[in-house]
């Protein structure tokens, strides 16, 4: 069975940091591209930022592009997310999820190309 745990959402103050962490066990996730994505209330869900399998090739939307970083231990089958700067536009629900594409072509930005998705941490950015 496939879970995707997610951890480290909390309520934080503006210009604070976390640090998310997506747990993957069933898959080894050293063979998937793996991405956030989030999800604020009345809107759509949306890429925050992908990695490849080899830990050669990131991505990040142009929202959180200087202040998101991702990262992934093979080792430890788990992904990170270290956002920094927080804005309270940052609030939303952030899901971690994993994809059998390839990195080229830019379908790692795309959540329909995500077979396998975490329950999702609520991330809090008070103003």
């Amino acid at each position: 069975q496939v879970q995707l745990v997610e951890s480290g959402g909390a309520l934080v103050q503006t210009g604070g940091s976390l640090r998310l962490s997506c747990a993957v066990s069933g898959i080894t996730s050293g063979n998937f591209v793996m991405g956030w994505f989030r999800q604020a209330p009345g809107k759509e869900r949306e890429f925050v930022a992908a990695i490849g399998r080899y830990r050669l090739n990131t991505d990040a939307a142009d929202s959180v592009k200087g202040r998101f970083t991702i990262s992934r231990d093979n080792a430890r089958n788990t992904v990170y997310l270290q956002m920094n700067s927080l804005k309270p536009e940052d609030t939303a629900v952030y899901y971690c999820a994993a994809s059998g594409t390839t990195w080229s072509g830019g379908a790692y930005s795309r959540h329909g190309q995500y077979a396998y998705w975490g329950q999702g941490t609520q991330v809090t950015v008070s103003s």
